[in-house]
């Protein structure tokens, strides 16, 4: 009988510890506001609005259930990052919210296994940030004369960076004059970037031989807590 008592006693000590764990918690698209309605998303999250690095993070939804494809450290603007509604030019700010993803480009070829649209860089190939210009925040390939070469960059000037990348959509659709130009996910440079998020190399390849159009994948920029936190978008 006392043996049994003291079984009795174990278990019960058993089942209250197993009770008292917290619940897991939720994958970070869960915990979101938005996801963009797509079964990809990609996640850059920094610690503050003042943090130039954090992590990239990228999902794939499968039956329901957002599951970790990979991640990444990651490098943010220089001056940290903004909220994308109210975020202005030439600040080093990277804009946080939720962005679909046009198009990859790149001075090298696309990896091996990439389906989502890649531009191929040449000498001819520019950006425009002019906001006086008609093609302000667009490739533009040769620069037109009302995009200032100041105003605007010269895409293999930055073999590194530029080497692959993905267009952020970021003020692309109805792009607002003075809001910003050129943001980017790209090959980490020496530091903090401009404005883009940039992550290492082998990370960008991996994300490029993964993202897939038909799945309407999106990013989503922000902080881990905050105005700019991440889950409001």
């Amino acid at each position: 009988m006392r043996r049994s008592l003291v079984t009795l006693s174990v278990l019960l000590a058993l089942a209250g510890s197993v009770a008292a764990r917290p619940a897991a918690t939720p994958p970070l698209p869960d915990r979101m506001a938005d996801t963009g309605g797509g079964t990809q998303l990609i996640t850059a999250e920094a610690p503050a609005k003042g943090s130039t690095t954090g992590t990239v993070t990228w999902w794939t939804l499968r039956r329901g259930t957002w599951v970790r494809a990979g991640s990444a450290p990651a490098r943010f603007g220089a001056k940290g990052l903004a909220e994308g509604a109210s975020r202005r030019q030439d600040t080093n700010t990277t804009p946080t919210g939720l962005y679909d993803l046009p198009y990859a480009f790149g001075i090298g070829p696309a990896p091996a296994g990439t389906v989502h649209p890649y531009r191929r860089v040449n000498t001819r190939s520019w950006w425009c940030q002019d906001n006086a210009a008609r093609a302000y925040n667009r490739w533009v390939e040769p620069r037109p004369k009302d995009c200032r070469a100041g105003e605007a960059e010269h895409l293999t000037d930055y073999p590194t960076q530029y080497a692959r990348a993905l267009v952020i959509g970021f003020n692309y659709e109805r792009p607002v004059r003075g809001r910003g130009a050129g943001i980017f996910l790209h090959v980490n440079g020496r530091g903090a970037t401009a404005g883009c998020v940039s992550v290492p190399a082998a990370a960008m390849n991996r994300i490029l031989g993964w993202i897939d159009p038909d799945r309407r994948p999106h990013i989503a920029i922000g902080t881990g807590s905050g105005r700019t936190a991440i889950t409001r978008y």
